[in-house]
């Protein structure tokens, strides 16, 4: 099948399974936001995401959209590299019309992996996962609210969540409009125009993320309204 055995092929589905993700995060941005101010609306879109079947089928395409893009992510890379063989030595100057993002996507890859991994374990495996199983913790699974400002409590937790955006916000500012040229939707001029386009929107959805973290570290007992006080406590 020549999407999985062709170089042209592969980065189809590495722009496909990147442009879902995208979407993905723009929900979630706009998810979070309505936490700044109301706890109890904010959990509601909690319980409705919470085990129900729909929620779970769309957790397994999104985490098979995840594990896609990754996979075919370094696939392309590796191949890439053994294609230049030792040509990438001689190479001692960046081109100064190709941005930095664009030279380290896999480095910004791997930062971009290890922030997933501590969000999985921070929500997903305290939310959804724990409702699955019926684990009991200090905060319900569906205390999205609750969730946020235990882990946000920690200042350490919110300078590796910003690391994390700040990531992503550098993976996506490429990612987007190199999505759109491999996908044949970009000529000379659009291409400039969806270059604007990937860093105004990669800039307000990962500001959303990095303003919600924080506000819940600076002023979280200000944030979620009246219905937004949470006792402290520890795990």
């Amino acid at each position: 099948m020549w999407l999985t055995n062709s170089s042209i092929g592969r980065k189809v589905i590495m722009s496909v399974s990147g442009l879902a993700l995208i979407l993905f995060l723009t929900f979630h941005a706009c998810m979070n936001v309505v936490a700044l101010f109301s706890a109890e609306a904010y959990n509601q879109i909690c319980e409705l995401l919470g085990s129900n079947w729909y929620a779970i089928a769309a957790t397994c395409v999104l985490a098979a959209l995840m594990v896609v893009h990754i996979v075919f992510a370094f696939i392309l890379t590796f191949q890439n590299r053994k294609a230049r063989g030792n040509n990438k030595y001689a190479i001692t100057d960046k081109p100064k019309l190709v941005e930095w993002a664009s030279q380290n996507m896999l480095v910004l890859g791997i930062i971009v992996c290890l922030g997933l991994i501590l969000h999985l374990h921070d929500f997903w495996a305290n939310m959804m996962w724990a409702e699955i199983i019926g684990a009991e913790y200090n905060i319900a699974p569906t205390d999205g609210f609750g969730w946020i400002k235990y882990t946000f409590q920690n200042p350490i937790f919110t300078v590796l969540y910003l690391i994390w955006i700040v990531a992503i916000w550098m993976h996506l500012t490429h990612g987007f409009w190199s999505a759109m040229q491999t996908l044949g939707w970009s000529g000379h001029t659009w291409l400039l125009r969806w270059k604007c386009i990937g860093y105004i929107w990669s800039t307000v959805v990962m500001a959303m993320f990095a303003i919600v973290a924080l506000a819940f570290t600076l002023c979280p007992d200000m944030l979620g309204g009246m219905d937004g006080k949470v006792v402290p406590f520890w795990m």
